[in-house]
Order: structure tokens, then sequence, then C-alpha cells
């Protein structure tokens, strides 16, 4: 096991460290060969290039592999406190997978779930005891390795992740949690999640991506606290959801990554007829994430909720493209996205309705607003539709304005401090949003983690300060068709 481990150290991102990874798991030979094939794939595809439309706003260099290792052990014994305490808050009854570092070391998974066929494992063990059912789905027909290079090397070395199974007519009433933790120094992870739901199922998944607390993940050399590390760490994630007839999931997709995580990731959902998918992305965290989260509405009656909130302090960047891909007559998306920015971060927004041929009686909604809070702040938005059907309703919109210096003038009239008064007006901004997720526990663990951003400067402006009220996207929408 340790040879196969320094030799996987050695190797780095190449052929043989994807044979030392597969033989280490212990895998059948068609995974092997799978992930040989999407070696071959990530070596025969480009690298992105700062002209190639989907990074013209996100510098491709800040995911370079240089120092990064594609695998990392979980330390043996007691998990470290600090992570400890992150398992304990989420009180998860119905399951709950803790991944950390490259393997997952945690499974539990409520009886009466289990006794009616709920699978909710890692994806190692899953391989073994439903090898079947991973290989008809695993980035077969939702995400594929040759879309882009990150996604070939995802399927090259991918590792930990969880298989969620819900057989057909199974409702799951309290959430099942996934957590994934980095605490090792230089790893680069590959998480995937696999969520598979029957015809007239129900479920309810969070998943949490986090580091020790601090700016940076801790060491894990010692199974210890927080510690520092001088390198970066990595992270590459896929979640397929593939929703059969008349499915119903809530997904709710927690990042909260210390600041020098680099993350490059999909969440994708195929949804057959009538099926119901209500997500959430928050991204808190992190120096770079760029995600892709994408609706396939496949069947007719199908539905998606999509819903999204950033908050971006520091250097932050956060890089976000959606898609809204109408392919069956009848079907429903809508989509909130909301971005903060202060000091010198930065949001990126780029959204799609795509409407296919005989798509018919489509609705279709995209709002993304953004709240820019310092000067050296910056928000981008851009809406897109592309329509092949001639029988819908489609509208997008579009607003980015720095926060207007009348509203806090008239709440400090009233008695406030300045900073009580900004806050006042970013909790008012993603109110909307907040009001819209169910869930009450984790609604006011959005809200202290708001309040915990907005904290971070004594004075609430952020490093600069408050430019007054000056639109920089004027509202956009496009008239019903």
């Amino acid at each position: 096991m340790q040879e196969q481990m320094t030799h996987l150290a050695r190797a780095g991102f190449s052929r043989e460290s994807v044979l030392a990874l597969s033989e280490r798991l212990g895998e059948p030979a068609w995974m092997r060969e799978f992930r040989l094939a999407a070696w071959e794939t990530f070596e025969r595809l480009p690298w992105p290039a700062p002209a190639d439309p989907e990074w013209r706003r996100t510098d491709p260099t800040m995911f370079r592999l240089e120092g990064i290792r594609p695998f990392a052990d979980a330390p043996a014994g007691a998990l470290p406190a600090s992570l400890q305490q992150v398992v304990d808050a989420w009180q998860a009854p119905a399951g709950l997978l803790l991944q950390r570092n490259s393997q997952g070391v945690r499974s539990q998974l409520d009886a009466g779930a289990a006794r009616r066929g709920v699978v909710f494992t890692d994806l190692h063990t899953a391989l073994r005891e439903r090898g079947d059912l991973i290989r008809e789905n695993f980035m077969t027909t939702c995400v594929r390795p040759d879309e882009t290079k990150f996604r070939a090397l995802h399927a090259a070395l991918w590792s930990g992740g969880a298989l969620l199974y819900v057989p057909d007519g199974v409702e799951i009433t309290t959430p099942l949690v996934s957590l994934a933790w980095i605490d090792a120094d230089g790893v680069g992870i590959f998480p995937h999640l696999l969520v598979i739901a029957g015809q007239n199922s129900k479920v309810t998944l969070i998943t949490c991506a986090a580091s020790p607390p601090g700016d940076r993940p801790g060491s894990s050399i010692d199974g210890g606290g927080p510690g520092r590390v001088e390198g970066q760490a990595f992270a590459d994630p896929v979640t397929e959801l593939i929703l059969r007839d008349g499915a119903q999931i809530r997904l709710v997709t927690l990042q909260e990554w210390g600041s020098n995580v680099a993350e490059i990731g999909i969440i994708r959902s195929v949804l057959a007829r009538d099926a119901e998918l209500r997500s959430l992305l928050v991204g808190f965290g992190g120096k770079v994430v760029k995600t892709n989260v994408e609706s396939i509405l496949d069947g007719p009656g199908a539905t998606s909720e999509m819903l999204g909130l950033v908050f971006g302090d520091s250097r932050q960047h956060f890089d976000l493209h959606t898609l809204q891909e109408h392919r069956a007559p009848h079907t429903l998306s809508d989509l909130l996205y909301k971005n903060a920015v202060k000091d010198r971060a930065r949001s990126v927004f780029s959204g799609m309705i795509r409407v296919l041929p005989g798509a018919q009686k489509t609705n279709a909604f995209q709002a993304n607003r953004n709240l820019i809070l310092s000067g050296g702040a910056k928000a981008d938005s851009i809406p897109n539709l592309e329509i092949m059907a001639n029988d819908l309703r489609c509208t997008h919109g579009s607003a980015t304005s720095r926060i207007n210096e009348e509203h806090l003038f008239y709440l400090m009239s009233r008695g406030l401090a300045r900073a009580q008064a900004v806050r006042m007006v970013v909790e008012g901004f993603f109110a909307e949003l907040l009001d819209r997720v169910p869930l009450d526990d984790l609604r006011a663990r959005l809200q202290r983690e708001i309040d915990q951003k907005m904290a971070d400067d004594a004075d609430g402006n952020g490093k600069g300060e408050i430019p007054t009220r000056r639109p920089v996207r004027s509202e956009e929408r496009q008239p019903a068709l």
C-alpha cells in the first residue's frame, strides 16, 4: 500500500498515476480502461485559452497544476477538532458521508432508508457493490469526459465522491449530507457525486466543501489542528443528477473552501417527464472558483428551480456559467442568482436559456442581481437566449449596482451606524433568495455566513470606500415570445 502511494505521488499527473490509482483502489478492468481512455482525452484536448468564450473573464493560469499531487490519504486516527465540529454541526440523522482529502472516512445511513433500498455510500464502495449501476450511469449520458480538458482530468483521476440511489416511489423526508474536507498540503481532489432518483421518488441532499478555519487549509501530517501550509489546493468536482419520471430532488451545494483553493467543477442534471429539481448553489470561499450549473429538461412537464448566492471579499474570483436547456414541451425553468462583492473581489455570471426545436409551451425565467460594496470590486453579468421554438415565454434580466448612498443616509438618519446600515442593505438584497429556501437551519446558517462576511471589516465598508450608486448594467429583458 505504501509503495503504491509513493509511486502515485512521484508520478504526479501522468498515465502512470492513473494506473497506480486504479490499482490501489482495486478497481475492475472496465473502470481502469475508462480512466486510461479519459487520460488520453485529457492529453489530446488543449488547455483553455484566454480568448475562449468561457475564459474571457477568468485567467486559465489560475488553475495550474504545478505542485499539486492527484491523491492524498486521510490521516489515521480521530478526526481533528475543527473537522469534528463541522460534522457535528450538520446533525444529519438521515445519513452522512465524509470525504477527507481523497478518501471517504465516514458513511452512515438511516436503517429505515436502507431497508427501503436507498443507497448512500462512497463511490468506491458503490463500484464494488453496485458495479452495474455505476457502469451504466457514470459519465455516460449526463457529463462526458470529452467535453473539456478538466472533465477529462476528473474522469481519469476521480476519487472519493458518493452515490445516492433512491428507488422508485421512495421518499426521504429529512436531508442527507455529504461533506468534502481538505487539510492536506498541495493536494488535488476529484470527488464525483452521482445521484439517481427513481420514478416518483423524493430526496433532499446537502453537499458541503470546506477547509479548516483560517486563511489556508491545515497540514494533515499529524491529523491535528488547522496549522498552516504553503502550497495551493485544487478541486475538480463533478456532480451528475439523473431524475427519472416524476422524481423530486432538492440539492444544496455549499462551498466554504480556504483562500488557497482553486476549484473548477460542474453540476449537471437531466430531468425526465414531470421531474422536479430545486437547486441552490452557495459560494463563500476559495481563491478562484469556476462552476457550471446546468439543467437539461429532457421530458415533458419537467421543472427546474435554480438559485445561487455568492459573496466574495478580499481578492476572491467567482465565475458562474448556467444553462437552462429545454428539450421537451411544457417545461419550466426559473433561475435567480444574487452576487455581492467587496474589497477587490470579482464575480462573473453568464447564463444561457436554450430552447430546442419542438420544446413548445416552454416557460423560462432568468434573473441575475449583483451588488458592489467596494470601489475595487467588480461584477460582470451576461444573460443569453437561444430560441429555436415559437410558442413559449422566456424572460431574462440582469442588473448590477453599487450601494445606494440615499438608502444608507435614510437608515443612518434613523439612528443606525453606517456599518449597521450597510449590513441591513445587504440582508435586504439577499432576503428575496433566502426566503425561497425552506430549510430553516440552512437558511439561518447562510445568514450567519453573510453576517460574518460583513463583520470582517470594522466599518462594514470593505477595504475601500463604498461607492455611491451608479448602475453598471441596466435592466435588460427579452420580450415574451
